[in-house]
């Protein structure tokens, strides 16, 4: 590959047109930086969409990887292997939910979501309530459960049953959820709605309504757990346990492994053949998720997520600038509400600049970072930042 123009040449001549075609060709990444092929590097605040929890090439992620792929690669789900189990447990304990719940490996986040929506009809009830807004993937079940009717509309009719309430709305909650809800599923932080943040006590409240009906709490972690928030998960800054945890991105530190967690009797629900995943889980993916939860731990990450992201959300505010109208998010999941449309815009100057963000709504920007980025690389953005809200507001 010579050029971001050739990648983007051989993209439009060989690739479905799913994603459009991307205008840069990356070819390396080290640390919170990337290098395109025409030999630009950009400071990283998407991180593959919150996937590389480690940055790019980091040293742990490598070396596990290496050792392990030389020494035992793949052996399907007809055979036990050590670092599997090995991180099942881990989970488990960082969960809270050691000797109380049960784990299955899969590759993605949606493939997650659709275990779980799987458990949840396998307690005997036919409703799912989930929230507008949401976002749990787009295979079948997972978009039903996605809150995003565009997403939906090409491929209708979804699966039965879904019934999707104002996102924050305890009252909605109180009203819908009943003795025929199987499930409730929620995003801790609505992540790909714009980095949405619940009302002070919606997810405490959610636990009640849920155990109260006798319906599965799911918590969809798969972007906000692993770290993401200065917690191993969200949900643990609300102080609740869910039944169900979905997991992927950050996990695998950028290689593909989702997890979906059952505590309690949610962990035994599921019986042999009732689901099944080729690659999930193997060898390799699960040493690299044992480097990065080895890492988080042992420098300190989750601290340095906190305190960076305080760091980068307080930047923000103090920027008064008029597109900024809100700046939320934990961690380093900061959302950046705009007061006009222009995020496009904004993405546009921020790359022209040497900066990967992500407008992921036209009035929201999200920033997502790798949990390693140094202070002095937001303090770097923040300086910057100025002059590509000035050029999208001048231009708009």
């Amino acid at each position: 590959m010579t050029t971001n123009a050739a990648g983007a040449q051989r993209w439009q001549a060989s690739m479905m047109d799913n994603y459009g075609t991307p205008k840069l060709t990356l070819v390396s990444g080290s640390g919170a930086e990337v290098t395109d092929a025409d030999g630009k590097t950009y400071l990283d605040f998407l991180s593959g969409i919150a996937v590389n929890a480690l940055g790019h090439a980091h040293p742990a992620v490598v070396q596990a990887v290496t050792a392990q792929i030389g020494k035992l690669g793949h052996v399907s789900n007809l055979y036990v292997h050590e670092l599997g189990l090995k991180l099942a447990e881990r989970l488990l304990d960082l969960a809270g939910a050691t000797g109380q719940g049960r784990v299955l490996f899969c590759n993605s986040g949606a493939e997650a979501n659709e275990v779980a929506f799987k458990i949840a009809r396998l307690t005997g009830r036919a409703k799912l309530v989930a929230a507008h807004g949401g976002f749990h993937g787009r295979t079948m079940g997972a978009l039903a459960l996605t809150g995003q009717p565009a997403k939906q509309q090409p491929f209708e009719p979804m699966p039965p049953g879904v019934v999707h309430l104002p996102y924050g709305d305890v009252a909605a909650l109180e009203s819908e959820v009943d003795d025929n809800t199987a499930a409730v599923f929620l995003e801790p932080i609505q992540g790909e709605n714009g980095v949405v943040v619940p009302p002070e006590g919606y997810l405490q409240a959610a636990r009640e309504i849920a155990t109260r009906n006798g319906a599965l709490l799911v918590f969809d972690e798969v972007q906000t757990g692993i770290g993401r928030t200065g917690s191993w998960f969200a949900f643990q800054r609300a102080g609740v346990l869910p039944d169900v945890i979905t997991l992927a991105k950050g996990l695998g530190g950028g290689l593909p492994i989702g997890a979906c967690i059952g505590i309690g009797a949610a962990g035994d629900l599921l019986h042999p053949g009732q689901h099944g995943t080729t690659f999930g889980g193997n060898p390799v993916v699960c040493a690299a998720a044992l480097a990065v939860l080895d890492t988080i731990a042992a420098d300190a990450l989750l601290e340095h997520v906190e305190q960076v992201g305080k760091d980068l959300v307080t930047g923000l505010q103090q920027l008064d600038h008029p597109l900024i109208g809100e700046v939320r998010g934990a961690g380093l999941l900061v959302g950046i509400g705009l007061t006009e449309p222009v995020s496009v815009k904004i993405a546009a100057a921020a790359q022209e600049a040497g900066y990967l963000i992500n407008p992921i709504q036209p009035d929201a920007i999200r920033l997502a970072p790798p949990l390693i980025v140094r202070p002095e690389q937001v303090q770097r953005l923040l300086a910057d930042l100025p002059a590509w809200l000035d050029a999208a507001k001048e231009n708009h």
